[in-house]
């Protein structure tokens, strides 16, 4: 019996998928081809389901902002606050709109209800407070990281910093949060206060915290709480992130928007790693995001008219975690009128019989013959596969029709 594409896959189902990445796995990325569209977080919640109810997973990390998911993570873990208020201030990107992320939260919510506290699932955001169009200014991390240590580390902090780090001298350095958010510094580096005397004083001061609250880990875990010091690890990781980002805004090289998506990548990677660390003991991770952030092949963005290279947070992170991280790419067939063409993987994909298919890419290398032409899409929001890098996946997830 001659093979056929049919062999290298499966109707789409939780088990189908993990059959197909390694056992050792902690973090596992699902990636989608285009965001706003609902069918792909949908198949994202009937996966979480069934990795928590099978596969011991304990958490779910999206492409969102990990400071507003904290407001997430309190109503589903604790109950607090109310659903509606969490759709609308606990998610970026305009993410809390999508009815596929509020059914999420809400069987969050219902499965923890019943459960104790060290069984509850957890909710993350692993995107830094950035939107394309900017950046978060970086008050609310910093206040937040010197709210915490001051407490407990008032001498150390006094000493450290020369009253550099008050409140009031660090509102000053800060100034107006319309300073660091105003849009048109994503275009204009003159708009950025990036590289003002005021930003690299707060970078200097972020980084002396950051430092502070590593070196005095065992004193401040034992007086607040291991849950405590996570949250103010994440304050300092964003904070000093943000200012990064903000002094690359204001660069006027070449490479200008290379180094912003690559800092925006390595934000990620350290967020995804973090969350890691602190859920090993718990159960595995699943990271969902686009596909061009949890891919493991080097990543490309046409913005603006101009082009963009980086390497993806899953690039980063699954160098750090090696095969305990794994990676599921999703594509799609037809979109209205947008078909694609038969010498294409969707192509190729949409002969299956399957709406929803999971594709072994090992597999499919054996199984089509020559090199299969790279999708261009009606849609530039949508990003095709890259046939020279399927291999790199452990799993593909394609939708027939979207």
């Amino acid at each position: 019996m001659t093979a056929t594409i049919q062999d290298a896959a499966r109707p789409f189902s939780g088990t189908a998928l993990t059959a197909l990445v390694p056992p050792s796995t902690r973090l596992l990325g699902l990636g989608e081809p285009t965001h706003g569209v609902d069918a792909f977080p949908e198949l994202r919640n009937e996966l979480f389901r069934h990795l928590v109810e099978e596969e011991g997973y304990r958490s779910i990390a999206i492409e969102s902002d990990c400071l507003s998911a904290l407001l997430v993570d309190a109503y589903v873990t604790d109950g607090i606050g109310t659903l509606d208020d969490v759709m609308a201030r606990g998610f970026s990107h305009g993410f809390g709109a999508s009815p596929a992320n509020r059914e999420l939260v809400r069987w969050m919510r219902a499965h923890n209800a019943p459960c104790p506290p060290s069984e509850r699932l957890r909710f993350y955001g692993f995107d830094g407070p950035l939107e394309i169009t900017g950046a978060a200014a970086p008050r609310q991390a910093l206040l937040a990281l010197r709210g915490y240590l001051a407490p407990h580390l008032a001498p150390d902090l006094d000493a450290a910093l020369n009253d550099d780090a008050t409140n009031d001298a660090l509102d000053a350095l800060l100034g107006s949060d319309d300073r660091w958010t105003d849009e048109a510094a994503m275009m204009d580096p003159a708009r950025s206060v990036g590289r003002t005397r005021e930003a690299r004083e707060l970078r200097l001061i972020a980084d002396d915290l950051g430092v502070l609250l590593a070196a005095h880990a065992p004193h401040l875990t034992a007086v607040t709480s291991a849950d405590d010091f996570w949250r103010a690890e994440l304050q300092a990781r964003t904070a000093t992130g943000l200012l990064r980002y903000h002094a690359a805004m204001a660069g006027t090289g070449p490479t200008r928007f290379d180094t912003l998506v690559t800092l925006r990548g390595a934000m990620m990677a350290d967020n995804l790693d973090a969350i890691v660390r602190r859920e090993a003991r718990r159960g595995p991770t699943l990271a969902f995001g686009h596909n061009r952030h949890l891919q493991r092949d080097e990543s490309d963005l046409r913005l603006g008219g101009r082009s963009a290279r980086w390497w993806s947070a899953g690039a980063v992170v699954g160098t750090r975690l090696g095969d305990q991280y794994a990676f599921a790419a999703t594509t799609f067939g037809s979109r209205g009128a947008d078909v694609p063409p038969a010498d294409t993987l969707e192509g190729i994909f949409s002969t299956l019989p399957h709406d929803r298919a999971v594709i072994d890419p090992g597999r499919l290398a054996t199984l089509v013959e020559g090199k299969p032409a790279p999708r261009v899409p009606a849609d530039h929001t949508y990003f095709s596969l890259d046939p020279s890098a399927v291999e790199q996946n452990d799993a593909v997830v394609f939708v027939k029709e979207i």
